[in-house]
């Protein structure tokens, strides 16, 4: 007999920026046992079943599958850059801590995909909601940075997530990153 739910794993899309001027000025703070600056910010956006503005078993149950795909992914990621000589962390969306140096300040997600994309934020409870221009409250956001430029980044996450192509992001009032891409079905992986 057949289990009757079967993990889906719905669009992913990544960006590679420089650091924001945020990020510049609270590195120090973000990640207080790197000697070197962050050079670039990898944006892992993971499209969700569900809207995630309510706590439910459901939207709790997305987040969780959507954390740990990304943990997976970025953990990856960040070992391929530190093979290469680079640093590079990525933050635990749950905490915005990072989850491979010495914690220091918690990044907010959220805001750092506003400052890099421009994407609408929304305030629930005291919690900030990213709305996604295509897929509204039903997206997930992670955030890895790397002392590695951005097109070293990008190199690597394209190799580790597959090929695909450049998305358009016209509904951004920010220009649109030429490492912009989206992946369908990659499988099991502040401000």
């Amino acid at each position: 007999m057949r289990p009757s739910f079967y993990p889906v794993f719905h669009p992913m899309r990544y960006s590679v920026h420089p650091p924001s001027p945020f990020i510049c000025r609270y590195a120090d703070q973000l990640l207080p046992d790197w000697s070197c600056s962050i050079a670039s910010v990898l944006i892992v956006l993971q499209q969700a079943g569900c809207e995630l503005m309510e706590r439910s078993p459901i939207t709790e149950m997305q987040k969780h599958l959507l954390r740990d795909r990304f943990l997976r992914l970025g953990s990856a990621i960040a070992a391929e850059l530190q093979d290469q000589g680079h640093h590079a962390d990525l933050f635990d969306p749950k905490t915005g801590l990072p989850t491979l140096s010495q914690a220091g300040r918690a990044i907010d997600d959220v805001a750092v995909v506003r400052a890099c994309l421009g994407y609408a934020t929304m305030e629930i409870d005291g919690c900030s909601i990213l709305l996604h221009p295509h897929w509204g409250n039903a997206v997930y956001p992670a955030v890895l940075v790397s002392s590695a430029v951005p097109t070293v980044v990008e190199r690597v996450a394209s190799k580790l997530m597959s090929a695909g192509g450049l998305i358009d992001n016209g509904t951004s009032r920010f220009r649109r990153s030429e490492y912009h891409h989206s992946f369908i079905g990659c499988g099991n992986f502040t401000q």
